[in-house]
């Protein structure tokens, strides 16, 4: 998107380098990566990248001081998941952008999703660190960063650090998953743990005397960097001796409520130019007629699970009217191939992480890229120049 920089990279670009690429990010990830990454960065105008940025600060706003979506949002945390001792506001957030062309000719982005839960921060830089060392972007300009909100290595990693392990000492802090070994975000997973000295645990792995909580090893627990998915211990039926709800002395790096308050089912309450024309299933009395222009969504799946694009009224007809309130239907928006390729021009979605510090911090990108009806890699089989990226931008200071 920054043309001149797209034409020297494409200009430079090698298989040899590509095989590099991957060596290198099975080596700083500590394991053979579960996904793909596509051959190129992607080089994102710093006004577009920071306009982003300010959306997803203003969305978090519009819910933040709204009473009425408070007291909404408290029905959305299952009474079996509804953690003790929440925060005022979530540690983490995330914003996906989309992009579509405006009137006037420019790239505006749209919003797909956005979630209060952690991301991959370990992994996102030492990827971006592999396609600037492997390519040699500094060549082509200087001033590249894949940082946001003036953040640099030095500082993003501080902010990661105070987050993580709040004033706890590495070894009572402990990144909480569901079988991690076996994840495809494991790579983050090792990253985090080599860059703050914590341990990786399973769910299943934790033990409880009295309100303490001790990992498999006898180490006790006092901070948990959550990364469980309550989607999945329900799809799995996981069995454990610790629940999330239990009344332990931990603190939460990103309390698990904040799962279910920011996520789908905030898109229908957002008044903002970024959001697309969304409606929760169960408030329509009549469904539209052009519902190949909508997307039905449910509410709390990762990763594209469930997702319809174009939904016959057959399938929708066929959720049970007592289901309903867990689905929205939202109007698809024509997201447009913004990056040119050898293999053709290519569309991408971009993530905005942030992470609380007083308020809410950008502070890199995530970056997927693809040419199939939707970003996940089911969707972008036996293609190249797509997949998981990291992004850049120019900026002067």
């Amino acid at each position: 998107m920054i043309p001149e920089l797209r034409i020297q990279f494409n200009q430079r670009y090698t298989p040899e380098l590509y095989r590099e690429l991957q060596r290198g990010l099975d080596e700083v990830a500590g394991t053979h990566l579960g996904f793909r990454c596509s051959e190129t960065p992607v080089f994102l105008p710093v006004a577009l990248v920071d306009k982003m940025a300010q959306y997803g600060q203003e969305l978090y706003q519009q819910i933040a001081n709204d009473p009425e979506y408070k007291k909404a949002s408290d029905a959305t945390i299952p009474g079996e998941f509804n953690v003790p001792g929440e925060t005022q506001h979530p540690l983490f957030l995330q914003a996906d952008f989309g992009l579509v062309r405006a009137s006037d000719g420019t790239l505006e982005p749209k919003l797909v999703e956005i979630q209060g839960f952690p991301s991959i921060y370990g992994f996102q830089v030492a990827m971006a660190h592999e396609y600037m060392r492997v390519y040699r972007l500094k060549e082509l300009d200087e001033r590249l960063t894949t940082f946001l909100g003036g953040f640099d290595d030095a500082s993003s990693e501080a902010l990661l650090r105070r987050a993580i392990l709040g004033e706890h000492a590495p070894e009572e802090v402990v990144l909480l998953e569901i079988e991690p070994y076996e994840q495809k975000t494991l790579p983050d997973f090792f990253v985090t743990q080599k860059l703050l000295g914590i341990k990786i645990a399973c769910i299943t792995e934790l033990r409880k005397r009295g309100r303490e909580l001790y990992t498999a090893d006898g180490t006790r627990i006092k901070r948990i960097y959550n990364r469980v998915i309550v989607d999945e211990l329900i799809r799995k039926n996981i069995q454990s001796e610790f629940r999330l709800t239990d009344d332990v002395d931990v603190e939460w790096a990103g309390h698990p409520n904040w799962f279910f308050r920011i996520s789908k089912f905030s898109l229908p309450w957002f008044r903002h130019p970024c959001v697309p024309e969304t409606r929760f299933l169960a408030n329509l009395e009549t469904l539209p007629d052009n519902l190949e222009d909508y997307v039905l969504k449910p509410l709390y799946s990762f990763a594209g699970l469930g997702v319809k694009i174009s939904p016959s009224r057959e399938e929708i007809e066929e959720i049970p009217r007592d289901q309903r309130a867990e689905f929205i239907l939202q109007r698809r928006m024509d997201f447009v191939p913004t990056i040119d390729t050898p293999s053709g021009m290519t569309k991408v979605e971009v993530r905005i992480m942030y992470i609380w510090d007083g308020d809410l911090k950008p502070v890199t990108t995530v970056i997927r890229t693809g040419r199939g009806k939707m970003m996940g890699v089911d969707f972008n089989k036996n293609l190249d120049w797509v997949g998981a990226s990291a992004g850049f931008t120019i900026r002067d200071s």
